[in-house]
């Protein structure tokens, strides 16, 4: 795991904040961070249900809702829950994708409440990747698994507009930081 002290710096003033991950990388990063309370934005779906009391058995907190169904009222709850200081994980690119890109839920989040996004990205050197839009990872018996924070960032300006203009410079910093874990991994395995 490298750079998990930005977690605890970015939380120290008792302030909100959101981790950033991709929606292809969410079971062994979810597994990661159990325990720790953490509130998770999960589909107002049928699959939805079971993907809460899941992850509601291991330690995290759900609002449920999408940008397809419960939206508006899901991005009410975040807003509520990063202004009374606690932590979020948002797939920015979930439910359905496009794999990769940045949706606007986690950006306007962020904006309305001057809490900071902090990418959380992995690497895993044997993992079964399902054929689905955002390449599912299941992490193989033995795998080994890099865990990597990026930096903090906020997000600028006052309008969702604004906010939304920033998904591409949100996408880079979220892809940087699963090229870290890749780079990390290569040198503990001693490739270059």
């Amino acid at each position: 795991v490298q750079n998990e002290e930005v977690v605890a710096r970015a939380t120290a003033e008792g302030k909100g904040l959101i981790l950033g991950l991709w929606h292809g990388q969410l079971l062994p990063l979810a597994w990661y961070m159990r325990g720790r309370g953490i509130v998770v934005l999960v589909s107002a779906s049928r699959d939805g249900e079971i993907i809460t009391r899941v992850i509601e058995s291991v330690g995290y907190r759900t609002v449920r809702g999408s940008s397809t169904r419960g939206g508006r009222e899901a991005l009410v709850a975040l807003l509520r829950e990063l202004r009374a200081g606690s932590t979020i994980a948002i797939t920015p690119d979930g439910p359905r994708g496009p794999a990769r890109k940045y949706q606007a839920g986690a950006l306007v989040a962020a904006q309305r409440t001057g809490a900071p996004i902090v990418p959380y990205a992995l690497h895993v050197d044997r993992a079964r990747r399902l054929k689905g839009w955002d390449r599912f990872t299941i992490p193989k018996p033995f795998a080994r698994i890099q865990v990597v924070f990026g930096e903090p960032k906020y997000v600028g300006g006052e309008s969702s507009a604004t906010a939304i203009e920033q998904a591409g410079e949100f996408e880079r910093d979220l892809d940087a930081t699963v090229e870290a874990a890749e780079r990390l991994a290569a040198g503990r395995s001693g490739r270059a």
